[in-house]
């Protein structure tokens, strides 16, 4: 008897998640395939995410008759280990093959799991390959380097499109039709999940250049935030907010009692209008993400990881297209603090090249990540 285990967060569950099974069962002649939610991803704190007993029913919704939708990980509650769950199907089927479905990141990053070993004595890996995710040769490569068995690839390449993804789109009342199968987008809407009332609302203040633009900064900070060491609610709120004001003029109702600072160039104005309003009309209390959307255009000495993280997701997010942004775009995916450095460089020679004003600010932030980058370097020298 061949099995499929596919296990994950399905927050949601989308259209490639369902093509990924199709494809396994086609190639590995399942005669069962399992799908398993987690209660709780250790490996993805932090995450908007929707209720276990939602994520089970999209599951339903989306899988069909493609596979059984176990409540095992949910019903047992707390953070959901593969381990257990595999040596708890183990027990069940003594004599089966069982194969363990994952894309290719979760197979690049298998060997940070917890009791990876014991996982491989119960179960096979099996993965596939997406656009845009890990290399799935060299990460099988790596597991049999590291562990002494092989995995077996599935053949199939998705599409570029993650939960994350959804999330940030449903969260801001975006389409996400296309995305998630049918019923799973009734079913979100129905149940409101993710969406978030106020950044929605805040997106209508934009004209709809501005509104595109807003959302690929928030795909691109979610799609950061665990590097960068900061909560996706956090980065998603700072992002959908940091431009709020940038069609609004100053002496628009809504920034009634705002008092622009001086000697602020015209093009950073509005990341203090943008704060100002995120605090007195989107009643945003957390300091830290309006420093984001306060610093979002000129950066500062001594950013924070969130304010960094929106920054460069401002600058670099897919829509951008300027000399050298692929290569900032690379270095943001290695070195967040190496990309700021680089990123502010550019930015003050766009500006002397241009002969624009530059903003104090953003030549002491550069002066500061680079004494601070160097300091670090020096450090590690010696």
């Amino acid at each position: 008897m061949n099995i499929v285990l596919f296990g994950g967060a399905f927050n949601p569950v989308h259209n490639e998640h369902v093509a990924m099974l199709k494809a396994a069962r086609q190639k590995l002649g399942c005669d069962k395939a399992i799908i398993m939610p987690t209660a709780v991803s250790p490996h993805k704190s932090g995450l908007i995410s929707a209720p276990p007993a939602d994520r089970l029913e999209m599951c339903r919704i989306a899988f069909g008759d493609l596979g059984e939708v176990s409540d095992f990980e949910v019903a047992k509650g707390g953070a959901s280990y593969s381990y257990v769950t595999c040596e708890h199907l183990r027990r069940e089927y003594p004599d089966a093959s069982i194969y363990f479905l994952m894309g290719a990141d979760m197979l690049a990053c298998f060997p940070q799991w917890v009791y990876p070993e014991r996982i491989l004595k119960d179960v096979t890996l099996a993965a596939c390959a997406r656009h845009g995710s890990a290399d799935v040769a060299a990460a099988c490569r790596q597991l049999k380097e590291q562990f002494g068995v092989n995995a077996v690839t599935i053949g199939y390449t998705g599409a570029a499109v993650s939960s994350t993804g959804v999330r940030v789109r449903a969260v801001l009342g975006a389409d996400i039709s296309g995305l998630v199968p049918r019923g799973v987008e009734a079913y979100i809407k129905k149940r409101g999940l993710y969406f978030d009332p106020v950044l929605a609302k805040a997106q209508k203040l934009m004209n709809e250049k501005r509104a595109a633009h807003t959302l690929r900064v928030a795909l691109t900070a979610a799609q950061n935030c665990r590097r960068a060491g900061v909560p996706e609610k956090k980065a998603v709120t700072a992002a959908a907010l940091h431009d709020a004001a940038k069609n609004l003029k100053l002496s628009d109702r809504l920034l009634k009692g705002f008092v622009p600072p001086e000697g602020v160039p015209d093009s950073v104005m509005h990341q203090y209008a943008g704060a100002y309003l995120a605090e007195r009309v989107f009643g945003v209390t957390d300091e830290d993400v309006l420093s984001a959307i306060r610093w979002h255009t000129s950066g500062r000495p001594g950013m924070s990881p969130l304010e960094k993280l929106i920054f460069l997701s401002d600058m670099l997010e897919e829509g951008r297209d300027f000399d050298g942004v692929e290569e900032l775009r690379a270095e943001f995916a290695r070195d967040i603090d190496a990309c700021l450095e680089h990123a502010l460089g550019r930015e003050l020679d766009h500006l002397r090249a241009e002969g624009k004003e530059i903003y104090p600010l953003t030549r002491q932030a550069y002066e500061y990540i680079r004494a601070e980058r160097a300091g670090k370097n020096q450090s590690e020298v010696v």
